[in-house]
């Protein structure tokens, strides 16, 4: 039985191996370029994540933007953090996404204020990303508020999506937050960047080992890389963030880096496909999406 109606858990629930991909919304109030952005993407992908102010950097809402997704025939996945909103803020947004049609939420903390442009803000954290899920769940299947009251009728049902980064440090404690993730009520995981393949083969056996993948369906990240800089920047600037040696190096001596960054990318998400518990893959070309119908199309997903 479907938990929320929406095509991506449609998709995961029938087997199909799926793509979403990451849209940040624009620093002005015109949907022009989201709206050609849905128009390019909509073929390729099962639904793409709007994000909610990332790096703490104004732009438009989520939701807003996620509605002009779903108008456009591509199908949003709307970010929600703890950095901007109480619990009285979030459900209250989380009642009116749904009344407008988003049925599927990532929850997650959100980029500390001070890296953004407003670092003189105060950050709310009033729950914790483990407790968001929770209470999303809660509004779904117990059909109540976060503080016990019931929902009378018209419940919010969205399919609930969380974050895990396979390599921050310390590295075993990476699965017993992702279970916690899980066990408060995460449907679907997306993963941060992976470019050390390696140490996510270690991280998804541990995974296996404690059956998470048969509970929650879980989409690699990629990101494509545009050069050298980029990759040095995400090794250096990043937190919990793996870019090996031979990546950088192999960006570097390419005579066209941003095709070097494709073939990489594709090469990965081939080698994702056959390790055991990945339902789907996460594109996070950022300011890059023109490239993920090229991505889709040589790495066979479709």
């Amino acid at each position: 039985m479907l938990k929320s109606g929406s095509k991506l858990e449609r998709a995961l629930k029938e087997g199909k191996f799926v793509i979403t991909v990451e849209i940040g919304p624009p620093k002005h109030a015109s949907a022009d370029g989201i709206i050609k952005q849905a128009e390019t993407l909509k073929d390729y992908v099962d639904a793409a994540n709007i994000t909610d102010n990332q790096s703490a950097i104004v732009r438009m809402s989520s939701i807003a933007a996620g509605v002009h997704l779903y108008n456009a025939g591509l199908e949003p996945v709307i970010q929600m953090t703890c950095r901007d909103r109480n619990r009285i803020a979030m459900q209250s947004d989380l009642l009116g996404a749904y009344s407008l049609g988003i049925k599927n939420v990532l929850c997650l903390s959100g980029d500390h204020q001070k890296f953004g442009n407003h670092p003189q803000a105060k950050g709310v954290y009033d729950i914790d990303s483990i407790q968001l899920i929770d209470m999303v769940r809660s509004m779904r299947d117990k059909k109540e508020f976060q503080c016990g009251e019931k929902i009378l009728k018209n419940e919010p049902r969205f399919f609930i999506g969380a974050v895990a980064n396979p390599f921050a440090d310390p590295f075993e404690y990476r699965v017993l937050r992702l279970e916690k993730k899980i066990n408060a009520g995460a449907d679907f995981i997306q993963t941060q960047c992976i470019f050390d393949m390696n140490r996510f083969e270690r991280f998804m056996q541990m995974v296996r080992q404690r059956g998470l993948h048969k509970r929650a369906y879980i989409l690699a990240g990629v990101n494509p890389l545009k050069s050298v800089r980029a990759a040095e920047f995400m090794k250096k600037k990043v937190a919990g963030m793996i870019v090996p040696d031979e990546v950088i190096d192999r960006i570097r001596k390419a005579q066209n880096q941003k095709k070097e960054g494709i073939r990489l990318c594709i090469e990965q998400i081939k080698h994702l496909r056959q390790i055991e518990g990945i339902a789907g893959i996460h594109i996070m070309a950022i300011a890059w999406e023109e490239v993920v119908p090229e991505i889709v199309e040589k790495s066979g997903i479709r």
